[in-house]
């Protein structure tokens, strides 16, 4: 009998693995805070210049990351991005606050806690060397970042962005 050999499974670059926690808190804090919103809180506007009610902008949140995700594996790759800037960002998110005017809070909860996984899940399997591949980004006016930096300035601070604005419109 022939036994079967598998290749040892590459361990998971540390930076990465990091990255990946961090992604994990941030949306870890955002949920368990999210939890605690009033039915009245969670339909809320987020601040007089974002009129997305608090559940969409949890949503939001959950929804964006496998985008945030590909995004830095296209850099990772070598890849300019360049079809993706702000104002496009600004067309989704009214697009999505529309379609999800009246989303619950568990299913936005459900899909943080589901695709924040799935993302760090993703950025584990990052190694060095992508996290230090550059390329031209439009989200960064056309500089050429790193990989680890589109995860960090998106996926990973994306939670926490909105975690403070959410705590600041209710007062806790």
């Amino acid at each position: 009998m022939n036994a079967i050999v598998r290749e040892p499974k590459a361990s998971i670059s540390r930076r990465a693995q990091q990255l990946a926690d961090r992604i994990e808190q941030g949306a870890a804090d955002l949920a368990a805070f999210a939890e605690t919103l009033s039915e009245e809180e969670w339909k809320q506007p987020v601040s007089a210049t974002d009129r997305r009610s608090m559940g969409v902008v949890v949503h939001h949140v959950a929804v964006v990351y496998p985008i945030e995700i590909d995004l830095a594996r296209a850099i990772a790759s070598g890849e300019a991005v360049t079809h993706v800037t702000w104002e496009v960002v600004v067309e989704l998110n009214a697009q999505h606050a529309k379609e999800q005017a009246g989303v619950t809070k568990e299913a936005s909860l459900e899909l943080l806690r589901k695709n924040s996984r799935d993302a760090a899940e993703r950025v584990r399997a990052f190694t060095d060397d992508e996290l230090d591949q550059a390329a031209p980004f439009s989200l960064s006016y056309g500089a050429s970042v790193t990989a680890q930096f589109v995860i960090e300035d998106h996926a990973l601070r994306h939670s926490w962005h909105h975690l403070a604005r959410i705590r600041k419109a209710v007062g806790r």
